[in-house]
């Protein structure tokens, strides 16, 4: 029987499935200045990321099964909005898969331009896609472990930015306009960044004592990514960096801009391209679970629920890999509003599946309950709704191609609905295993 995953290396996986480091930070900072920033990176955390954290805690603690939020959706809602979670996450990972391997290209192309050249950046962006399968081909234990090394690896650099930021810090100056503020923007791409606390669940029958570790996992996580996100931009508002020079895969640049010197840039851009081959690792081991599930229910093919000698279902993997290679062409920004768009409304489901268990199974043993009774299980997913309105106002004016992203977030949504109907009358299994007990 394969290892199991233990407290220490899912916190690491969660860490790179939410978040992976500060890369990715530098828009919110462009668009709403240090201020913004911090106060934006503050409040995402107990609007966003906290509600989230304390619903999948108690239905993963509930319901410990492999497939996760498909299982457990099901069961509050029925299987037409089990299915309609497992689409929105399939669909936003397309957009969401495609922005870590994105970033990956654009840090190494700061130290070696010519490796991205042209052609050569969306080469190597599919063959990153491709060794993250390879390595999730090997189980959920490899994928854990690599994390803890990545973690550490990839956040010390930003530990000697701090001290660099602390010791060249500037006396205060009056605000510098910013060139283009977008506190929408900014607080669109912490939305992002606080994202995929719910991706952890989809490997619950992989973990070791799932009921005890997961709430253990969340409330670690949170505290981890809520620190590592606002103390290196803070530290560097102390410097007085004009906040209009940070830009998309721009923190070797503020390094350099700090006194950080060149060693510290290159280690930097290491580091970005260490967070972002890290993130796209943990959510291989979590997205690449769902068709597997879906199979084992009868909606995709047997084949996809094959699994090799460590457990990983090596076929889905494949399948999904081939997938997000498809939208490596979009831009950074075009890649965020889709993916919080459909990624939100699967996460809306879930909340909405927090409260349909109550219901439903309120004799179900759980081991961590959201506070509060029903009326605290309604009322924490209130915030993320909010936010979630004010992304689409945002993707309202963001184009891609002949339509905007709300447009076409739209379309993908109904093709979800569509898909259940003509794949539903195939469905071989009588009780699909996410009705089970």
């Amino acid at each position: 029987m394969p290892r199991k995953l233990t407290l220490l290396p899912l916190v690491a996986a969660i860490y790179f499935m939410v978040f992976g480091g500060p890369y990715g930070l530098e828009d919110i900072v462009a668009r709403s200045g240090y201020a913004g920033a911090i106060v934006i990176l503050l409040l995402t955390p107990l609007l966003w990321a906290l509600p989230t954290g304390l619903m999948v805690a108690e239905l993963t603690s509930a319901v410990p099964e492999e497939g996760g939020y498909y299982v457990y959706v099901t069961r509050g809602l029925g299987l037409f909005w089990g299915f309609q979670e497992v689409w929105l996450s399939l669909a936003g990972s397309i957009f969401d898969m495609a922005i870590y391997p994105t970033l990956f290209v654009g840090y190494l192309g700061h130290f070696l331009p010519a490796a991205t050249a042209g052609p050569r950046g969306m080469i190597v962006g599919v063959a990153l896609v491709f060794a993250a399968a390879a390595w999730n081909s090997l189980g959920a234990r490899k994928v854990g472990g690599s994390s803890v090394l990545l973690g550490i690896v990839l956040l010390t650099p930003f530990a000697i930015l701090m001290a660099v930021a602390f010791a060249h810090r500037a006396p205060a100056a009056a605000a510098i306009p910013l060139r283009q503020a977008d506190i929408l923007g900014g607080i669109l791409v912490a939305m992002w960044n606080f994202m995929g606390w719910d991706n952890s669940s989809t490997v619950a029958g992989e973990v070791e004592n799932p009921r005890r570790t997961y709430p253990l996992a969340m409330a670690s996580g949170i505290s981890l990514v809520t620190i590592t996100a606002t103390l290196p931009i803070a530290a560097v508002a102390l410097a007085g960096l004009d906040p209009n020079r940070w830009s998309t895969g721009g923190w070797a640049d503020v390094a350099r801009a700090i006194g950080g010197g060149p060693v510290l840039a290159f280690a930097i851009t290491a580091g970005g391209m260490i967070g972002a081959a890290g993130s796209l690792n943990a959510l291989t081991l979590s997205l690449s679970r769902l068709p597997a599930v879906l199979a084992e229910d009868g909606f995709l093919p047997r084949i996809f629920a094959r699994r090799n000698s460590a457990g990983a279902p090596w076929f889905s993997i494949a399948a999904c890999a081939a997938l997000w290679a498809l939208a490596l062409q979009l831009t950074f920004v075009k890649l965020i509003v889709l993916d919080v768009l459909l990624t939100g409304l699967s996460i809306l489901l879930q909340f909405a599946a927090l409260v349909g268990l109550r219901i439903r199974e309120p004799e179900l043993e759980r081991p961590y309950r959201v506070p509060g009774g029903l009326g605290g299980a309604i009322a924490i997913g209130v915030p993320p709704l909010v936010l979630l309105i004010l992304t689409a106002l945002r993707n309202e004016i963001e184009p891609v191609g002949p339509m905007n992203a709300l447009e076409l977030g739209a379309l993908l949504i109904a093709a979800g609905i569509a898909v259940y109907f003509l794949s539903r009358s195939k469905v071989r299994h009588a009780l699909p295993i996410a009705n089970r007990r």
